[in-house]
Protein backbone atom coordinates (compact mmCIF):
# COMPACT_ATOMS: atom_id res chain seq x y z
CA UNK A 1 0.00 0.00 0.00
CA UNK A 2 1.05 3.60 -0.95
CA UNK A 3 0.80 6.27 2.06
CA UNK A 4 -1.13 9.08 1.64
CA UNK A 5 -0.37 12.75 0.58
CA UNK A 6 -1.76 14.62 3.17
CA UNK A 7 -5.28 14.57 1.17
CA UNK A 8 -7.00 12.64 3.60
CA UNK A 9 -7.16 16.09 5.58
CA UNK A 10 -8.61 18.07 2.41
CA UNK A 11 -11.00 15.83 2.07
CA UNK A 12 -12.22 16.03 5.73
CA UNK A 13 -12.35 19.53 5.42
CA UNK A 14 -14.60 19.40 2.34
CA UNK A 15 -17.16 17.22 4.23
CA UNK A 16 -17.54 19.38 7.32
CA UNK A 17 -18.09 22.01 4.58
CA UNK A 18 -20.59 19.97 3.21
CA UNK A 19 -22.45 19.18 6.22
CA UNK A 20 -22.59 22.42 7.28
CA UNK A 21 -23.73 24.13 4.27
CA UNK A 22 -26.82 20.84 4.96
CA UNK A 23 -27.14 22.03 8.41
CA UNK A 24 -28.04 25.12 7.27
CA UNK A 25 -30.41 23.86 4.65
CA UNK A 26 -32.41 21.61 7.16
CA UNK A 27 -32.15 23.95 9.96
CA UNK A 28 -34.73 25.91 7.68
CA UNK A 29 -37.33 22.68 8.37
CA UNK A 30 -36.35 22.40 11.60
CA UNK A 31 -35.09 18.89 10.49
CA UNK A 32 -31.66 19.23 11.63
CA UNK A 33 -31.36 17.76 14.91
CA UNK A 34 -33.00 14.07 13.57
CA UNK A 35 -30.00 14.40 10.73
CA UNK A 36 -26.76 15.55 12.62
CA UNK A 37 -27.28 15.51 16.62
CA UNK A 38 -26.26 12.16 18.16
CA UNK A 39 -28.14 11.42 21.50
CA UNK A 40 -29.67 8.79 23.33
CA UNK A 41 -31.13 6.05 22.46
CA UNK A 42 -28.51 6.09 19.00
CA UNK A 43 -30.90 3.42 17.79
CA UNK A 44 -33.49 5.70 17.39
CA UNK A 45 -30.71 7.71 14.73
CA UNK A 46 -28.75 5.56 14.25
CA UNK A 47 -27.27 7.42 11.13
CA UNK A 48 -25.65 10.42 12.97
CA UNK A 49 -23.07 7.83 14.83
CA UNK A 50 -21.57 9.28 11.62
CA UNK A 51 -23.23 12.90 11.06
CA UNK A 52 -22.75 13.96 13.74
CA UNK A 53 -18.59 13.87 13.49
CA UNK A 54 -19.11 16.21 10.96
CA UNK A 55 -21.27 18.36 12.00
CA UNK A 56 -20.88 21.53 14.63
CA UNK A 57 -22.75 23.43 16.66
CA UNK A 58 -21.35 26.97 15.63
CA UNK A 59 -19.13 28.42 12.90
CA UNK A 60 -16.81 28.88 15.84
CA UNK A 61 -16.63 25.31 16.51
CA UNK A 62 -15.94 24.57 12.59
CA UNK A 63 -13.12 26.85 12.71
CA UNK A 64 -11.28 25.53 15.58
CA UNK A 65 -12.12 21.81 14.89
CA UNK A 66 -10.67 23.00 11.53
CA UNK A 67 -7.84 23.97 12.33
CA UNK A 68 -6.80 21.40 14.71
CA UNK A 69 -7.38 18.70 12.41
CA UNK A 70 -5.19 20.59 10.24
CA UNK A 71 -2.18 20.84 12.92
CA UNK A 72 -2.69 17.26 14.35
CA UNK A 73 -4.23 15.30 11.23
CA UNK A 74 -1.81 16.10 8.88
CA UNK A 75 1.50 14.37 9.99
CA UNK A 76 -0.65 11.43 11.04
CA UNK A 77 -2.20 11.16 7.12
CA UNK A 78 1.24 11.73 5.65
CA UNK A 79 1.66 8.57 7.21
CA UNK A 80 -0.89 6.07 6.20
CA UNK A 81 -3.29 5.51 3.69
CA UNK A 82 -6.41 7.27 3.13
CA UNK A 83 -8.63 4.48 3.89
CA UNK A 84 -6.95 3.81 7.09
CA UNK A 85 -6.84 7.72 8.19
CA UNK A 86 -10.84 7.72 7.22
CA UNK A 87 -11.83 4.89 8.83
CA UNK A 88 -9.90 5.79 12.31
CA UNK A 89 -11.38 9.19 11.95
CA UNK A 90 -14.65 7.48 11.69
CA UNK A 91 -14.62 5.20 14.51
CA UNK A 92 -12.53 7.49 16.72
CA UNK A 93 -15.58 10.12 16.12
CA UNK A 94 -18.17 7.66 16.89
CA UNK A 95 -16.85 6.02 20.24
CA UNK A 96 -16.04 9.61 21.52
CA UNK A 97 -19.43 10.55 21.01
CA UNK A 98 -21.33 7.57 21.82
CA UNK A 99 -19.49 7.44 25.32
CA UNK A 100 -20.67 11.02 25.75
CA UNK A 101 -24.19 10.46 25.40
CA UNK A 102 -24.44 7.39 27.34
CA UNK A 103 -22.42 8.23 30.19
CA UNK A 104 -24.32 11.54 30.77
CA UNK A 105 -27.66 9.13 30.20
CA UNK A 106 -26.51 8.13 33.00
CA UNK A 107 -25.87 10.72 34.92
CA UNK A 108 -29.42 12.10 34.27
CA UNK A 109 -28.43 14.69 31.70
CA UNK A 110 -29.84 14.23 28.42
CA UNK A 111 -27.55 16.39 25.83
CA UNK A 112 -27.03 15.51 22.09
CA UNK A 113 -23.37 16.00 21.11
CA UNK A 114 -22.19 17.51 17.71
CA UNK A 115 -18.58 17.73 15.98
CA UNK A 116 -15.10 16.48 15.61
CA UNK A 117 -13.51 17.20 18.80
CA UNK A 118 -13.25 13.47 19.76
CA UNK A 119 -12.00 12.20 17.03
CA UNK A 120 -9.25 15.06 16.73
CA UNK A 121 -8.30 14.63 20.34
CA UNK A 122 -7.61 10.58 18.93
CA UNK A 123 -5.29 12.14 15.89
CA UNK A 124 -3.25 14.18 18.89
CA UNK A 125 -3.01 11.09 20.93
CA UNK A 126 -2.27 9.30 18.43
CA UNK A 127 0.76 11.63 17.39
CA UNK A 128 1.90 11.06 21.15
CA UNK A 129 2.17 7.79 21.37
CA UNK A 130 3.36 7.00 18.12
CA UNK A 131 6.03 9.72 17.32
CA UNK A 132 9.83 7.74 17.44
CA UNK A 133 10.69 9.70 20.81
CA UNK A 134 7.74 7.91 22.22
CA UNK A 135 8.60 4.85 20.70
CA UNK A 136 12.32 5.04 21.52
CA UNK A 137 11.46 5.27 25.09
CA UNK A 138 8.92 2.38 25.29
CA UNK A 139 11.13 0.15 23.66
CA UNK A 140 14.38 0.99 25.73
CA UNK A 141 12.28 0.89 29.18
CA UNK A 142 10.48 -2.12 30.19
CA UNK A 143 7.21 -1.55 32.18
CA UNK A 144 4.17 -3.66 33.29
CA UNK A 145 1.26 -2.86 30.84
CA UNK A 146 -1.06 -1.73 33.91
CA UNK A 147 1.41 1.05 34.39
CA UNK A 148 1.04 1.78 30.67
CA UNK A 149 -2.79 2.15 30.98
CA UNK A 150 -2.27 4.15 34.39
CA UNK A 151 0.11 6.53 32.44
CA UNK A 152 -2.58 6.78 29.00
CA UNK A 153 -5.71 7.21 32.07
CA UNK A 154 -4.08 10.29 33.51
CA UNK A 155 -2.71 11.71 30.36
CA UNK A 156 -6.16 11.70 28.61
CA UNK A 157 -6.96 13.03 32.36
CA UNK A 158 -5.01 15.92 31.99
CA UNK A 159 -5.44 17.34 28.38
CA UNK A 160 -9.23 16.92 28.54
CA UNK A 161 -9.27 19.16 31.71
CA UNK A 162 -6.30 21.72 30.51
CA UNK A 163 -8.78 21.69 27.70
CA UNK A 164 -12.15 22.02 28.71
CA UNK A 165 -14.52 25.22 27.89
CA UNK A 166 -18.16 26.09 28.67
CA UNK A 167 -20.68 23.07 26.76
CA UNK A 168 -17.28 21.14 25.54
CA UNK A 169 -17.85 17.35 25.50
CA UNK A 170 -15.09 16.21 28.01
CA UNK A 171 -16.16 12.94 27.99
CA UNK A 172 -16.01 12.36 24.69
CA UNK A 173 -12.69 14.28 24.59
CA UNK A 174 -11.12 12.34 27.13
CA UNK A 175 -12.52 8.65 25.22
CA UNK A 176 -11.19 10.09 21.87
CA UNK A 177 -7.79 10.98 23.34
CA UNK A 178 -7.24 8.09 25.10
CA UNK A 179 -8.44 6.14 22.32
CA UNK A 180 -6.06 7.38 19.72
CA UNK A 181 -3.21 7.06 22.53
CA UNK A 182 -3.62 3.28 22.47
CA UNK A 183 -4.25 3.23 19.01
CA UNK A 184 -1.02 4.99 18.96
CA UNK A 185 0.80 2.51 20.98
CA UNK A 186 -0.04 -0.62 18.82
CA UNK A 187 0.77 1.64 15.75
CA UNK A 188 -2.76 0.87 14.08
CA UNK A 189 -2.26 3.43 10.98
CA UNK A 190 1.41 2.15 10.58
CA UNK A 191 2.04 1.04 6.51
CA UNK A 192 4.64 -1.24 5.85
CA UNK A 193 7.26 0.07 3.56
CA UNK A 194 7.95 -1.74 0.93
CA UNK A 195 11.78 -2.45 -0.16
CA UNK A 196 12.79 -0.24 -3.00
CA UNK A 197 13.05 -1.97 -5.83
CA UNK A 198 16.51 -2.01 -8.31
CA UNK A 199 16.37 -0.47 -11.75
CA UNK A 200 17.36 -3.28 -14.21
CA UNK A 201 20.75 -1.63 -16.05
CA UNK A 202 20.36 -0.62 -19.93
Amino acid sequence: MTRSSGSPILETLVVFLLVALAQFVTGLFGAMGSLFYLSMPVTDDPWTIVTSIYAHGSLGHLLSNSVALVLFGWPVARATTRFRFHTFFIVAGALAGISQVWLMGLLGTVAPVVGASGAIFALLGYLIAANPVSEGVASSVDVPRWLVWLVFVVLAAGITIATASPRAALIAHFTGFLFGLLAGRARLLQVERRPPTDTPSV
